[in-house]
């Protein structure tokens, strides 16, 4: 794809169903989505780092809204059975709004009622996964994932329905929104790497928030 720090908003297709807008936030979006991060992660049902089934404890920190996502169970909840116990909170309507443009503008209708704050580091990772905990009739009707890019750059893997199919590599910068639903819908992708010291500087931020919005 193209370059490290372009700054048009441009619109690729990388795969059918699975559309990168590029630059689609400007940066008092970013700084205002940023900023409410921030406040949730390190509010009092704030992020934690999740221990996965079989004991391994990932590589960022979480907070749901909407429903938990249970890392024991691989399946969504009203409350934080792994960690706390404590209920969830509600997606701001606005973040609601936000999604469902974004998913408009890659093809989709999209309501979403779920969103995964995940904060990255340095040196944190996420491996190739499928996002398939969702019910069976979103994923039947192959409803789409938004994932939002705040922050530092990443090192995004998009691959194929499998595990070994190749794998294409993109840089996802601050106010880009990744778009993946109907036949690339269950279709594998992770984080890599992300590059420290490049969000931007009115952000405040460092490190990478990811929002990830999903219709249960």
């Amino acid at each position: 794809m193209s370059g490290l720090f372009a700054t048009e908003r441009a619109t690729f297709t990388v795969a059918p169903g699975a559309v990168w807008l590029r630059h689609w936030l400007g940066v008092d979006e970013q700084r205002t989505l940023a900023a409410r991060c921030r406040e949730i992660m390190d509010g009092p049902v704030g992020g934690y780092v999740p221990t996965v089934r079989g004991g391994g404890k990932m590589r960022v920190r979480m907070v749901c809204l909407g429903r938990h996502w249970n890392p024991q169970t691989y399946s969504y909840m009203a409350t934080r059975a792994d960690h706390d116990n404590a209920p969830v909170d509600p997606v701001p309507d606005e973040w609601v709004a936000l999604a469902t443009r974004a998913a408009r503008a890659a093809g989709f209708a999209f309501q979403p009622d779920i969103c995964l704050i995940n904060l990255y580091a340095a040196d944190s990772r996420m491996g190739l996964h499928q996002d398939k905990d969702e019910s069976a009739e979103s994923l039947t009707a192959r409803r789409p994932v938004v994932s939002v890019s705040l922050g530092d750059t990443a090192r995004f893997l998009f691959g194929g329905l499998h595990r070994k199919d190749p794998v294409e590599s993109m840089l996802l910068e601050s106010g880009d929104v990744f778009v993946f639903g109907g036949p690339a819908r269950l279709r594998y992708h992770g984080v890599a790497r992300v590059l420290p010291h490049t969000a931007p500087a009115a952000l405040a931020l460092d490190g990478r928030f990811n929002l990830t919005f999903r219709e249960f």
